[in-house]
């Protein structure tokens, strides 16, 4: 029997991988995640069965998904106290978890990481407490979400734009771009720290940046379901935040986590990895893709006011095609086919 832990568990990334495991293991699933964001997993798992030990629940018939409604910070610290913190207190005997998942962070949609920045600056907290427990507890392997968000704004101009490549973000350099906002320097500092806990402690460990990660059950405060929604209601004229002529690499969740898994296997020197596409797709395309599916095709009204973020940010895949032999399985017609599918039946 493996044991495995999910930060973060209830939020967009985490509840994916969490769905993924309980699907395609037998293993015991520690899932903790305080709610400020996520939502409880009786609302996203088709077995809702539900018993209270302690204060865990004990979600679905096979008992295998444990989970804590607390801060993550609060929970790391239960756990160097008490040694024997699982079983005491919850009747779990195992010396140490095999794979860990870190998705517990301060994040959101653009409006979110350029509104209010300094609330996600305690993605910084969250980390240092994750690493100080880390190089204690010593898992099996570790995945370290990091972002496209770490890559240097000056590579994703208008006039500059490239297609980005591992390399572009150096963290063992002596001069480093400047990444995008408090979340891209959070990362940035992530992977650093990542590095450290391979090269000094001897953690197994890889670093992700996925790029525009999407899917069928992610929340309205992200472009792709939002533009979903406003397709699916067949909305005209269309609203589309700055010119719609910033583009991004998109990916669906699914490839996520295959990519990623591979790369536990293949990758433990805390070395970070790029997932997406490869491709760049404006919102423009995202909104006519959309109106296709609809059958219909809008007056696109501009916002200029909103926040847009770069302006063109995609990845380079040749490293991850030739380190870990992947490519994204799912292209973008069928993943935004599937979002829009979801759109109609939640919002028509």
């Amino acid at each position: 029997m493996k044991y495995h832990l999910i930060s973060g568990a209830c939020g967009f990334v985490g509840r994916n991988f969490v769905k993924h495991l309980l699907k395609n293991t037998k293993d015991i699933i520690i899932a903790v995640d305080d709610l400020s964001i996520g939502t409880h997993p009786t609302t996203w798992l088709e077995d809702k069965t539900v018993k209270k030990l302690n204060d865990v629940e004990i979600i679905g018939s096979d008992g295998r998904l444990y989970f804590w409604k607390k801060d993550f910070r609060v929970f790391l610290n239960d756990l160097l106290a008490d040694p024997n913190y699982f079983k005491d207190g919850y009747n779990l005997d195992f010396t140490k978890f095999n794979d860990v998942f870190h998705f517990a962070a301060i994040v959101g949609g653009r409006a979110k990481i350029d509104g209010d920045p300094l609330a996600v600056a305690l993605d910084l907290a969250i980390d240092a407490e994750f690493f100080h427990w880390l190089i204690k507890a010593k898992p099996e392997r570790v995945l370290y979400p990091s972002s496209s968000a770490a890559y240097p704004n000056s590579l994703q101009r208008e006039d500059s734009a490239v297609a980005l490549k591992e390399s572009d973000v150096n963290i063992n350099g002596d001069v480093l771009g400047k990444p995008d906002m408090t979340y891209g320097w959070t990362k940035m500092t992530g992977e650093y720290l990542a590095h450290l806990a391979a090269s000094h402690y001897g953690i197994s460990i890889v670093c992700i940046r996925p790029f525009s990660g999407y899917g069928e059950d992610q929340d309205l405060s992200y472009p792709v379901p939002a533009i979903a929604a406003r397709a699916a209601r067949k909305e005209d004229p269309f609203e589309v935040w700055g010119t719609g002529k910033q583009g991004r690499d998109f990916v669906h969740i699914d490839d996520v986590i295959e990519c990623s898994l591979i790369a536990m296997d293949k990758i433990h020197d805390g070395s970070a990895i790029n997932i997406g596409s490869g491709k760049l797709t404006t919102f423009l395309d995202l909104i006519e893709l959309f109106g296709t599916f609809a059958g219909y095709n809008p007056t696109i009204k501009p916002l200029i006011d909103k926040p847009v973020g770069v302006h063109s940010r995609y990845c380079n895949m040749d490293y991850v095609k030739e380190k870990l032999g992947w490519e994204p399985k799912i292209s973008i017609e069928e993943g935004m086919r599937r979002v829009y599918n979801k759109a109609v039946e939640l919002y028509v």
